[in-house]
């Protein structure tokens, strides 16, 4: 048992230290807006951005206004709500007073489990230009977004650009941890991702891609079942044929005050829904775990010397490669909560093991159950309400 955890801690070093390669190489690299054949003029057909909601987030109306003041030639900005008296219509009431050739509001009818899709599925077809740009609405953006996340499409064969994100405007300790997994293990671990494993997946914070690609595979009814759209997207764009590259723009999650019960049930969501749709990888994430995986040895052997040393290495990996790839992010979020890795190391690893197991998830207030694939259906009743009903019977 001794050798297999030294083996496992590491593999976890190797991984943090290629994961900080992977993020250097990719923020390293000038990635300029691209341009058309006679290299002059920049990339800049004409956008829809779609933007579902669901409630009023923290500082909704500026996340939402930062997408309407984009320096970009031509794009309109479609809010989706699935209920007529979401408090988010007022926000688009008000923004669409104040840009009524810009924004516009829809109300959406459900057409699958995924509320998210539906609202999707109504902005689509109500979109007016050849490029879509869905973002979700927590996301807050600078005036060069559009321009960089639409400028990859330039090149026929990418069919998605897709973006990392950090947390921002972290109030409450539970926001803190979150925003520390965005920045300090979420995107590395997409970076090395699009590195060794070919990137067949979006991330949800920004989706760009060609409305004809969306109808070639079958529009966004196809996903309306679907817990991970986004991972479903990419991936099923990949599989007909087109690229998925990340973009170099970082957009801004604005956490405002969390509650560890919402980020739990949000966390294990997401890790339930990754083993799901991914269950040969998911076992593979224990590699990612250097901190639990050392204090575990360490426990076991009592804090011996060389132990204890081993979980002061694992310690300052993390926190030297967290430190570095905020560096490039400009994520002073996590900088200013590094002291919090240990602790948000620790809930990680508790995510993961209860993420491999069980189907039931919560989501905005509503029980689902997973399906084999990321499939969503309704949730099964328990075991004592089914023998309850039985006994009754």
């Amino acid at each position: 048992m001794t050798s297999a955890l030294l083996l496992l801690i590491v593999m976890s070093w190797a991984f943090w230290l290629v994961a900080w390669l992977c993020t250097y190489d990719f923020f390293h690299q000038a990635q300029s807006p691209s341009r058309t054949g006679d290299g002059q003029r920049p990339y800049t057909p004409p956008v829809s951005i779609l933007k579902p909601i669901k409630g009023v987030d923290p500082d909704a109306y500026e996340c939402l206004l930062s997408f309407v003041r984009q320096d970009y030639p031509e794009y309109e900005v479609l809010i989706g709500v699935l209920d007529p008296d979401d408090p988010a219509v007022s926000l688009a009431a008000r923004l669409q007073r104040e840009y009524p050739q810009r924004v516009r509001l829809v109300v959406a009818e459900p057409i699958g489990y995924n509320n998210k899709v539906s609202i999707l599925h109504a902005l689509a077809g109500q979109a007016r230009h050849p490029v879509l740009v869905v973002a979700d609405s927590d996301m807050r953006v600078g005036p060069d977004y559009l321009r960089r996340v639409v400028a990859p499409l330039e090149d026929p064969a990418v069919a998605l650009v897709t973006c990392a994100y950090v947390g921002d405007r972290a109030v409450t300790l539970t926001a803190r941890l979150e925003a520390l997994y965005m920045g300090a293990t979420f995107l590395p671990m997409v970076m090395v991702a699009r590195r060794y494993l070919n990137m067949r997946f979006a991330t949800g914070a920004t989706d760009a891609l060609r409305a004809a690609d969306l109808e070639r595979i079958g529009g966004f009814r196809a996903l309306a079942d679907y817990l991970a759209d986004d991972f479903q997207l990419g991936h099923q764009l990949s599989r007909d044929g087109g690229r998925v590259v990340l973009s170099d723009y970082i957009p801004r999650a604005v956490l405002g005050k969390t509650t560890f019960r919402d980020q739990w049930h949000r966390e294990v969501r997401w890790a339930r829904c990754n083993r799901v749709s991914r269950p040969l990888e998911y076992p593979a994430l224990l590699v990612t775990l250097a901190v639990p995986l050392a204090l575990g040895l360490a426990l076991a052997k009592g804090f011996a010397a060389p132990f204890s040393w081993i979980l002061v290495a694992s310690l300052l990996i993390r926190w030297w490669v967290a430190w570095q790839v905020s560096g490039y992010t400009g994520d002073e979020t996590t900088r200013r909560n590094l002291g919090l890795l240990p602790l948000r190391d620790g809930l990680t690893a508790a995510v993961w093991v209860a993420g491999g197991v069980g189907r039931s998830i919560q989501w905005r207030g509503q029980q689902y159950t997973l399906r084999p694939g990321g499939k969503l259906g309704p949730p099964q009743p328990s075991l004592v309400h089914t023998l309850l009903r039985r006994t009754h019977g």
